[in-house]
């Protein structure tokens, strides 16, 4: 579901605010995309999972359990692969983003959070 434009506004706010009284929470809870998982590793761990199950099978088939450990072990290397983040190069903040707090600290957050709820509540009235 769609937010409306105002509540987009209102959650642009919220963010520039928490950006500006706490930027390393900011940053520690910013969804970027280059940390989330990726489609190519989900297919190649996939493709390697499946590998590994294969030899796995024909470890059992041939009643070799070298073989069958092997399997099973590139069977785990590949659900490991798969379900890993790629380590990427550590990004700097943006020139847009305030990096000291602008207003009285925390406080201003709240009140300011605290305005926001009490003018919802008068306009629901």
């Amino acid at each position: 579901m769609a937010l409306s434009e105002h509540e987009q506004r209102l959650l642009d706010q919220l963010e520039q605010q928490l950006h500006a009284d706490d930027p390393k929470f900011a940053h520690s809870m910013a969804s970027d995309t280059r940390k989330a998982m990726s489609t190519r590793r989900l297919v190649i761990g996939s493709l390697i999972t499946i590998a590994g199950i294969l030899v796995l099978l024909a470890g059992i088939t041939y009643q070799n359990i070298f073989i069958g450990v092997a399997g099973f072990l590139v069977m785990g290397a590949g659900v490991y692969f798969a379900t890993t983040k790629s380590k990427q190069v550590e990004v700097t903040e943006p020139a847009g983003k305030p990096t000291k707090a602008t207003s009285g600290g925390k406080s201003g957050f709240m009140s300011g959070l605290e305005d926001k709820w009490d003018e919802r509540k008068r306009d629901q009235s």
